[in-house]
């Protein structure tokens, strides 16, 4: 079964929810200056009251970050009990080795290269982060943003890769789409944050339908 996370969480009711729809990883954004950003106070109580309910265990927990010194990174890391960094910036192999968790980085596909750049440079992008230890995470690539963008990317692109690399796949899915995406790509996990969301916040409704789409996968 295709496992999925629910990103870009900002209440302990709807990490709660997300656990109770079957969701294998919860995201929490540390960002700096982008919309769903938590401080480290209102994470470290987010995730205290999810943990009073919920207690240990369940879904990993998932900090996103992008180009924050390390110290920092692993402070968070620390207070908030991660199970897992998701980098989101450009940070190198020698960086993620000094993350005191284990490690998602984010790949932004730029649809407007030529096909057979895209799948060649996408290969070895995809076994430099294997190699190292971490999961490569799928993005549709978006000038000055990070990702969060609710688009797509050609998901034809990933049939074309020459390996069977674990990964996680993400950009602009949906309740709608996602079935479509999990039979044309075949990704270990797929990532949903916009699409769960009615007008900027997280939706119930969108949450139960997005994991039960999910789950007719299996």
């Amino acid at each position: 079964m295709t496992l999925f996370k629910i990103c870009g969480l900002q209440t302990a009711e709807h990490a709660i929810f997300a656990r109770e729809c079957g969701a294998t990883f919860l995201g929490f954004v540390f960002v700096n200056g982008v919309r769903r950003e938590l401080s480290l106070s209102n994470a470290a109580e987010l995730i205290e009251k999810y943990r009073s309910v919920c207690g240990d265990g369940g879904p990993s927990l998932v900090g996103l970050f992008a180009d924050q010194p390390i110290d920092m990174v692993n402070e968070i890391i620390g207070k908030c009990g991660l199970d897992y960094v998701q980098l989101c910036g450009r940070e190198e192999i020698d960086y993620w080795a000094e993350i005191e968790s284990k490690v998602i980085k984010q790949i932004r596909i730029d649809g407007s290269k030529e096909r057979a750049e895209i799948v060649e440079w996408l290969n070895l992008e995809m076994d430099a982060i294997a190699i190292n230890n971490a999961i490569p995470l799928l993005d549709r690539y978006e000038s000055g943003q990070l990702g969060g963008t609710g688009k797509t990317f050609d998901w034809t692109i990933t049939t074309e890769l020459a390996h069977g690399i674990e990964y996680i796949l993400a950009g602009g899915l949906n309740h709608q789409n996602v079935s479509l995406a999990i039979s044309t790509a075949r990704p270990w996990a797929v990532d949903v944050s916009s699409g769960v969301e009615n007008r900027g916040e997280k939706d119930f409704c969108k949450i139960q339908k997005f994991s039960e789409a999910v789950s007719q996968n299996a």
